[in-house]
């Protein structure tokens, strides 16, 4: 069984019917197992280029949508900007469609395939290569047998012919050295023999080969039908791996998803919308010449000068021509709900040339129903007593310690005690326990401050500013908002 592997081994030339030289077909079975290793791999590194791209499509989307949303882009060319991150989304959505369907489709089919084609043995190896390698072995070993024969019948009558070929010229050399007679005889005996050897020599090397060639045609038609089987398995992977490729290629081929020819078709339409003059008209009428303006007009002086208002009084009564000026808010009581503050909607008498960027600065918005402490608005009124100073004489009495005293002044105080509720209208008789919800500081001098949870009465209904008159325990009375108390009754 050594020599016959020997022999197996001993390749001459390069041609499949050499004894040995079908090793080439048995090692392509382990070759196509190893190449839907490398498929699988292929394919799973695209579909990391594919998971990566639609990452970095989406990441790059994300922050120019912020930056756009932030810069000074406007209108309907913003919004054709604006489309081009949502090509990238889609696109990206896309993408991941593409490895999703790399690796849950055909990575899955390549790995299934393997599985089913190539059968791995305990003692290594994979079952079809040993089928293979036996087919082969099987089918080629009468040929090589004879053909073992054969070589044998040729090294030994081509060592026959060398015998007698150096016996010849034993006996050439013999006849120059002119050796007795006996010794020639012996030397050309000897060749005679030879002749001899050589000649049953070269009959048993012709039959071997004629017995050689007897088998084969046999030889050939066996190992034709091993190679034919091994073609069909080849062929059955051959086959799968161009489906595979092309399912690959249709996964890959974003040009016949409608989906993607959608988002291209968007994507125009949407820049293709972009009007540069809807945008120059719309940013003419909120931040140019369109926008609407209060235009100061002419306003006359209502009032009644013969009666003496309160301070309080005064506030309620120019409501309309209130200016809101140095407005905070106070976030220490963050459980306090807003103080009402008097409101203003056009500025009467005043230069709109005047605080131009405190007249522009945007107010904080407050979140809906969050209660929030806020300092009561210190407003500056224009009062019609200061157009009454410019306009009427004022009469000035000198007093006893010689001070100066304005007779006709409408805001001067009316009581001797400086009490700022005696001049106002009697409110009707209310005497309503309360309880404070919040702590709150009075702001104005006729503002009550009190601490949460303490219980006062009030002694005035609420005012449309959402102001009540209320009374202390030690008998201050002063405004508070509605809205810090409730009634206890």
């Amino acid at each position: 069984m050594s020599d016959f592997h020997d022999s197996m081994v001993d390749v001459s030339s390069d041609s499949f019917w050499e004894v040995g030289n079908y090793k080439r077909v048995v090692k392509r079975v382990d070759d196509g197992n190893r190449l839907c290793n490398d498929l699988m791999n292929c394919l799973h590194e695209r579909a990391r280029i594919e998971k990566s791209y639609a990452q970095q499509l989406s990441e790059w989307a994300k922050r120019w949508r912020q930056l756009v949303e932030k810069g000074p882009q406007y209108g309907t060319v913003e919004r054709a900007w604006f489309a081009l991150m949502t090509e990238a989304e889609k696109v990206s959505d896309l993408h991941m469609e593409v490895k999703a369907a790399l690796m849950g489709e055909d990575f899955e089919k390549v790995k299934n395939w393997q599985k089913d084609a190539y059968h791995k043995q305990m003692i290594g190896g994979f079952k079809e290569t040993k089928e293979a390698d036996d087919g082969f072995r099987k089918a080629q070993k009468p040929w090589a047998k004879k053909l073992k024969e054969a070589d044998g019948m040729k090294k030994a009558y081509h060592t026959a012919c060398k015998e007698e070929k150096a016996a010849a010229n034993r006996e050439s050399t013999s006849k120059l050295d002119n050796n007795n007679p006996e010794a020639q005889k012996k030397l050309q005996e000897k060749v005679e023999k030879c002749q001899q050897e050589v000649q049953k020599a070269k009959e048993r090397y012709e039959k071997s080969l004629e017995d050689l060639d007897k088998v084969t045609p046999q030889y050939m038609e066996n190992m034709e039908q091993v190679f034919e089987q091994w073609q069909q398995f080849e062929d059955k992977r051959l086959s799968f791996f161009k489906e595979l490729l092309l399912s690959t290629k249709q996964h890959l081929d974003l040009s016949t998803n409608h989906k993607y020819s959608t988002v291209y078709h968007t994507l125009e339409d949407t820049i293709q919308a972009a009007d540069a003059q809807e945008d120059l008209r719309w940013f003419r009428s909120n931040h140019g010449p369109g926008m609407p303006m209060n235009w100061p007009q002419f306003e006359e002086l209502s009032m009644d000068l013969n009666r003496t208002l309160s301070r309080r009084e005064t506030k309620r009564k120019h409501t309309d021509g209130v200016t809101l000026t140095s407005i905070s808010q106070n976030t220490e009581q963050k459980t306090s709900p807003s103080v009402p503050v008097a409101s203003s909607s056009e500025p009467a008498c005043s230069n709109p040339f005047e605080d131009e960027e405190d007249e522009e600065e945007e107010e904080e918005q407050r979140p809906e129903g969050s209660p929030l402490s806020v300092k009561r608005e210190e407003v500056m009124i224009v009062q019609t007593a200061s157009v009454v100073e410019k306009t009427v004489e004022k009469t000035v009495e000198k007093t006893a310690d010689g001070s100066d005293e304005e007779v006709g002044n409408p805001f001067a105080s009316a009581s001797a005690n400086g009490n700022p509720f005696e001049d106002e209208p009697a409110s009707p008789d209310v005497c309503v326990p309360v309880r404070a919800l919040y702590e709150y500081e009075g702001q104005e001098q006729d503002e009550l401050s009190f601490k949460a949870g303490e219980e006062f009465t009030k002694v005035g209904e609420e005012d449309e500013q959402g102001w009540c008159k209320g009374r202390l325990s030690d008998g201050t009375i002063g405004l508070y908002p509605a809205n810090y108390v409730e009634d206890l009754q």
